[in-house]
């Protein structure tokens, strides 16, 4: 599995259980240079062939399967990339938001809101064709999971959840383009539609002998890394539930939710899964906030029930948003109330009781029911684990043993590729500790919310 997040990349060799039995990993740099931020894909690339020739030499490796951030896609044409890669974050796409929108924004059809710099991927694409047309002109549009399997394969495709991730191209209630990129006319550009499963075919040659992997070494159209999260588990488990993906980002699904109950303002969102179905969805920035939080020593600690006690006694409450990137108050500035934490660890469980306290007004907003699943970074964290199974009593707050969400994603794919079934996934239950204090920090911590109107 090729897992490409915001903040790092990771190769790993996952077996068809969703363990990893080896990985290599590195950051996602972002090259700054002209003509505006963005990823080095052959740097990556060549990291990846020697990632695989690594794996070839310990491992019958039988597929590759790429999984990838959202709201990120590829120009390419038939000698590459046309242009480079764009970051996201890019600050310049500010300069065309009043006109994108007037065209893009219909959160009612396509389940996407509103978002800033280049978090709606249409207004990358708007952007890059408004300011380099010719090169635009004669490119192809490929979803960053699929930009992967191209240079593995040499064959282009694309799948829903890339394109159904708050891009403003997709109208998730007729299973089908938006009418902004019908207008653009970029429904044209993305050719063929493959499922997430799907073989695009084999290893290309070049590929083939850089890394001393067999020829017939499939390659998967791949997914969005939030909805690998989730087919882990809606590949095999009965509605209602939730899946909660922690990284960079915290995602959370809820399975059986109504979309129009989604409110643009709040960061919900409709995301698409591998099966082309409509998810309800809400996010924030989690990963970056929870270090905002708790400084670089608190990054290294784990924190414990015992170091949330002491944060309670404390009275210490953090008032978001700690990110202006998304989530539903990335408009107003993060504060603290109450006394300052003094130890690395006491500052990591503030900032667990953070991420806690917004995961669950996320799961609220969705009227979410059923079990939650906690998936990635801070599924083995336990006082973030202890916190939200303290605010969602008595339903149920189960971890996944996968430490970046997406192994058993990946694995999932590849046995559906086979034409095999995968078995559901071994969970185990967050304990609920400090319920009665937890839960009456939780109220005073919403009655400081901004407002949101």
């Amino acid at each position: 599995m090729l897992d490409i997040g915001k903040s790092s990349v990771r190769l790993c060799a996952v077996d068809d259980h969703g363990v990893a039995m080896a990985s290599l990993e590195r950051p996602n740099t972002v090259d700054s240079r002209p003509p505006y931020p963005h990823f080095d894909a052959d740097e990556l690339y060549a990291w990846l062939l020697g990632g695989l020739a690594t794996f070839a030499r310990e491992f019958d490796v039988h597929s590759v399967v790429p999984v990838t951030h959202g709201a990120c896609a590829a120009l390419v044409d038939e000698r590459g990339l046309a242009l480079p890669i764009m970051d996201y974050e890019f600050d310049g796409l500010r300069s065309i938001d009043s006109e994108y929108d007037a065209l893009a924004r219909d959160f009612a059809r396509t389940g996407s809101p509103q978002l800033p710099v280049g978090l709606n991927l249409g207004r990358q694409l708007f952007w890059q064709q408004r300011n380099f047309p010719d090169e635009f002109a004669r490119a192809a549009i490929v979803p960053y999971p699929q930009y992967w399997a191209w240079r593995l394969s040499g064959v282009r495709a694309w799948e829903a959840t890339s394109l159904g991730c708050h891009t403003d191209l997709w109208d998730p209630h007729t299973n089908d383009f938006s009418p902004f990129a019908k207008t653009m006319g970029w429904n044209w550009r993305l050719g063929r539609r493959a499922n997430a499963w799907t073989s695009l075919g084999t290893l290309s040659a070049e590929a083939a002998a850089a890394t001393g992997l067999s020829s017939s070494c499939a390659v998967l159209a791949g997914i969005h890394d939030s909805n690998a999260s989730w087919l882990a588990h809606r590949a095999t488990r009965d509605e209602p539930f939730s899946v909660v993906s922690t990284g960079t980002w915290i995602v959370v699904m809820a399975s059986g939710g109504a979309l129009d109950a989604l409110r643009e303002g709040l960061d919900m969102l409709a995301n698409v899964d591998a099966y082309g179905s409509p998810v309800p969805t809400a996010r924030f920035m989690g990963g970056r906030e929870y270090a905002a939080i708790c400084g670089d020593d608190g990054l290294r600690a784990e924190p414990t029930a015992v170091d949330l006690q002491a944060v309670l006694a404390a009275g210490t409450l953090p008032i978001p948003s700690f990110s202006d990137q998304g989530g539903a108050f990335r408009a107003h500035r993060g504060r603290f109330e109450g006394r300052m934490l003094e130890t690395p660890r006491q500052r990591a469980a503030l900032a667990a009781l953070y991420c806690a306290l917004m995961t669950d007004f996320c799961l609220e907003t969705l009227d979410a029911r059923g079990d939650v699943i906690l998936e990635g970074r801070l599924a083995s964290n336990d006082a973030f684990g202890s916190a939200l199974a303290a605010f969602r009593a008595p339903r149920l707050v189960l971890r996944s043993a996968d430490e970046t969400g997406t192994l058993r994603g990946a694995a999932t794919l590849s046995l559906l590729a086979r034409g095999r079934r995968p078995e559901p996934a071994r969970l185990y239950p967050c304990r609920a500790g400090l319920v009665d204090q937890l839960n009456s920090g939780r109220l005073a911590w919403r009655a400081r919310l901004p407002n949101t109107h």
